[in-house]
């Protein structure tokens, strides 16, 4: 079976400010959308592990880590992983980038 993959075009990457986060809503996701100072852009689940949350989009970025703004658990840009000594992890999507245009991939 063929699983069909979704290209929205969500942003343009020359808008995007490095270490800062921004919130798009693709269907029901909230996602999450950070460019690193190197360039890099990812994009994850816009809501912390805790069960309490967070909006990860408002949390400070340092390198390739999110620390959520709530309890400031420090999440892997790259993985979604929750770094030691806390635990969980966060759905990331995959992003590709044509010309100036930001493609969610679903």
């Amino acid at each position: 079976m063929l699983q069909t993959i979704t290209r929205i075009p969500v942003a343009n990457y020359s808008n995007l400010k490095a270490r800062a986060g921004y919130s798009i809503k693709i269907d029901d996701k909230e996602i999450a959308l950070f460019k690193t100072t190197n360039g890099i852009v990812y994009a994850l689940e816009n809501r912390s592990p805790h069960p309490k949350g967070g909006v990860l989009s408002e949390g400070l970025v340092s390198g390739d880590y999110v620390f959520c703004p709530v309890y400031d658990w420090k999440i892997s840009l790259k993985d979604g992983l929750v770094q030691a000594p806390d635990t969980g992890y966060v759905k990331t999507f995959n992003i590709e980038i044509e010309k100036d245009i930001i493609f969610v991939v679903l």
